[in-house]
Order: structure tokens, then C-alpha cells, then sequence
């Protein structure tokens, strides 16, 4: 059973320099994909003058959080295991790969790491908003819960099967672009509904630099829901039990 192998840790993990190193790669790798991913929907917004959401508006946006998370992960992958995003960090968790205590610095790290994306891209914009998630007209809140819960399942789970199970083998040379055209596509399946975020740190830069917090909470549960049963499901049924766990370091 997965809840068998959680571990809690050490809070002197806290203070040793490897967890330090592996907060600071997730810091960066949060900030370069939020950076990018906010980016390119400010950027499409200046450039239609704030117009409405087109489907090429909805397709730069796969490519642009696609490509950015294949880089962030990949640069991240041998220090904190670039999970880049708190659900993945939830998941691995949940599976007992990683402890307790190095989660609650990955999570503070990839907080700061978005905000501070988000900061930046305002100055460097000379102001433009950052606009915070939000759900499309004739979606409600649960709706959007939903969509949260399932692309966030379709991540972890991917992240499960080319970087976390000890039988991956040569698959886990791709992980990084398979994370990353995973995200990509929920766009294209979600962005129109509720802006398809399956990243609780990217919707918390934005929220905070516009101080909009409407319907915030399903950013937030959806992705940590999904990353729990998607954690559980595949350690159930797919990781072999007799398999030895790789080190939390490592992760």
C-alpha cells in the first residue's frame, strides 16, 4: 500500500544542502515555466488588444506551457527531480518518494518561483495584467473541479510511468518531453473551460500579482486530488512492490 511507505522526515532535512539545492532547482524551473507559460498569454493579449480567446490564442498557449515544462523538468531532473509543480510533489509523496518535510520546501519554493515570474512579468511589461485563472462563461465550479481532477490524474500518472517507476528504463530518457506534450494537450482539451491549469503554483503567481481569487480553491484541490489517485493507482497496481525505492534525495 502506498500510505504504507509515507514518510515524514527529518526537520533538519530542512537545513541540509542537498534539500536546499533541490528547492532552489525547483524555484528556477517554476519561474522559467511560468514565466514562459504567462508570457505568451500576455503577450497573445497585447498583440489582439485584449480580444477574446481565439483557438489559435488556445494553441499558442499548449505550445508555449509544452515546451517551457519540457525544459524546466529536463534542467531540474537530476537535482529535485523537476517536479515543478506542488501536485506532482503531492503525488510523489503520496507514493513514498519523497518525504514530508522536503515537500513542504519544494512547495514553498515553487510558490515563490511562480510569483515571482509573475512579478517580473509585469514590470518587464510595463504593467500589463497578469491575469489570474478563471472559469468560462456556463462552467461552474465543479465543473471545473472535474477538468482539474482528470488532466491533473492523466500528469501525475505520466510522471509515474517515465520518471518514478524503478522498471521505466530508456523510457525515462523522454519523461520530460512526455510531461510536457501531457500538458500540452490538456490545454487544447481544457484551456477553453477553465484555463486547464493542473499546477497549483501557476495559478498562484497570477492570483497573487491581480489579487484575484475567484473560484481559486478548485486550482488547488482539483490537481491534489488528481495527483493522489493517480499516485495510488499506479503504486496498487504497476510499481512492483519488490522493487527497491529510489532515495528521496533524488526527488
Amino acid at each position: 500500500m502506498p500510505i504504507m511507505r509515507i514518510a515524514i522526515g527529518n526537520p533538519a532535512e530542512v537545513g541540509q544542502a542537498d534539500a536546499l539545492k533541490a528547492a532552489l532547482a525547483e524555484f528556477i524551473s517554476v519561474l522559467i515555466f511560468v514565466f514562459a507559460g504567462e508570457g505568451s498569454g500576455m503577450a497573445f493579449n497585447k498583440l489582439t488588444d485584449n480580444g477574446s480567446t481565439t483557438p489559435a490564442g488556445l494553441v499558442q498557449a499548449s505550445l508555449a506551457h509544452g515546451f517551457a515544462l519540457f525544459v524546466a523538468v529536463a534542467i531540474a531532473a537530476n537535482i529535485s527531480g523537476g517536479h515543478v509543480n506542488p501536485a506532482v510533489t503531492f503525488g510523489a509523496f503520496v507514493g513514498g518518494h519523497i518525504t514530508l518535510a522536503r515537500s513542504f520546501m519544494y512547495w514553498i519554493a515553487q510558490l515563490l518561483g511562480s510569483v515571482v515570474a509573475c512579478l517580473l512579468l509585469k514590470f518587464s511589461t510595463g504593467g500589463l495584467e497578469t491575469s489570474a485563472f478563471s472559469l468560462s462563461s456556463g462552467v461552474s465550479a465543479w465543473n471545473a473541479l472535474v477538468f482539474e481532477i482528470v488532466m491533473t490524474f492523466g500528469l501525475v500518472y505520466t510522471v509515474y510511468a517515465t520518471a518514478l517507476d524503478p522498471k521505466k528504463g530508456n523510457i525515462g530518457i523522454i519523461a520530460p518531453m512526455a510531461i510536457g506534450f501531457t500538458v500540452g494537450a490538456n490545454i487544447l482539451a481544457g484551456g477553453a473551460f477553465d484555463g486547464a491549469s493542473m499546477n497549483p503554483a501557476v495559478s498562484f503567481g497570477p492570483a497573487v500579482v491581480s489579487w484575484s481569487w475567484d473560484n481559486h480553491w478548485v486550482y488547488w484541490l482539483g490537481p491534489f486530488v488528481g495527483a493522489g489517485i493517480a499516485a495510488t493507482v499506479y503504486e496498487l497496481f504497476f510499481i512492483n512492490q519488490t522493487h527497491e525505492q529510489v532515495p528521496s534525495s533524488e526527488f
